[in-house]
């Protein structure tokens, strides 16, 4: 888009407003992935336990949020939703047009996040939980001034703690039905897994353990083989055997129906926040 700087790839700092666990999880992915170097990555918090969380690996943290976005031509908002807005009012004097504004902020739209900021160089992320781990499944939506490179080095930050899907905002309370409360799901289900492991007999460690690495096997699958699951799952239910037990039973309990009834009913409070 003409008008707008480009962020020079090179030699771009990045700084977190908000040093919350999401916000430790991107910084150590982007410095494990030989992204960016620590020393371009700073934040600010008062407590210590937060401040140690950062400076263990590196990255600088001051005092106030006013010197992480003078310090920075990307700043990342990684702040709870119910006070984005104050934060973004209070930081608005010093945000620059030059600068590249990202949201991980959940329910907070685009057109919410521009007004206050004052200016339309935004982009929306949505990340998950797994993030902390590397595996997190991230959404991006681009403001009216990102862009196209924008959204390429938002992608490759991102990438750095998993994998990068890119959509329009309207799809963002269904996504966060679906990824964002997705793995409160799955764990629910570990959970249940191991429960059926012990009620069979298993030692709780045992039943737990094969349950976390049997969704993780499964997921693996479903991932790298360019299988439908559907399939995957026909290629486990041998005929008569006890796959097909089990199936038999989830289906006469409405599992799939369940399932879907969570991601509409999260999709569904997802929307009545962003709206409120």
């Amino acid at each position: 888009m003409s008008g707008v700087t480009p962020i020079p790839t090179d030699t771009y700092k990045i700084g977190f407003i908000g040093a919350g666990k999401m916000a430790e999880s991107i910084a150590r992915g982007v410095v494990k992935s030989n992204i960016l170097p620590a020393s371009r990555i700073s934040t600010a918090h008062s407590g210590s336990g937060r401040r140690d969380a950062f400076q263990s690996f590196g990255v600088k943290v001051h005092d106030h949020n006013k010197k992480v976005v003078q310090d920075s031509d990307v700043v990342i908002f990684s702040v709870k939703p119910q006070i984005v807005k104050d934060v973004l009012l209070q930081l608005r004097p010093l945000l620059s047009e030059k600068q590249l504004l990202v949201s991980v902020a959940a329910g907070v739209r685009l057109k919410h996040l521009q007004e206050w900021a004052g200016h339309s160089r935004f982009i929306r992320v949505m990340p998950n939980t797994p993030a902390a781990v590397g595996k997190a499944a991230s959404v991006i939506s681009l403001g009216a001034a990102a862009t196209e490179e924008d959204g390429e080095l938002i992608s490759n930050l991102f990438g750095a703690i998993g994998k990068i899907w890119i959509a329009d905002e309207k799809h963002f309370d269904a996504i966060t039905g679906l990824s964002a409360s997705g793995p409160a799901y799955i764990f629910l289900a570990i959970e249940a897994l191991a429960d059926g492991g012990v009620a069979a007999g298993l030692p709780r460690e045992l039943a737990l353990g094969l349950a976390s690495q049997t969704v993780l096997g499964a997921a693996s699958m479903a991932t790298n083989l360019g299988k439908h699951p559907g399939q995957l799952k026909d290629d486990v239910a041998s005929p008569g055997g006890t796959t097909i037990a089990g199936i038999h039973e989830l289906e006469k309990g409405g599992f799939r129906g369940i399932v879907m009834n969570a991601v509409i009913a999260a999709a569904k409070r997802s929307r009545e926040l962003s709206q409120s």
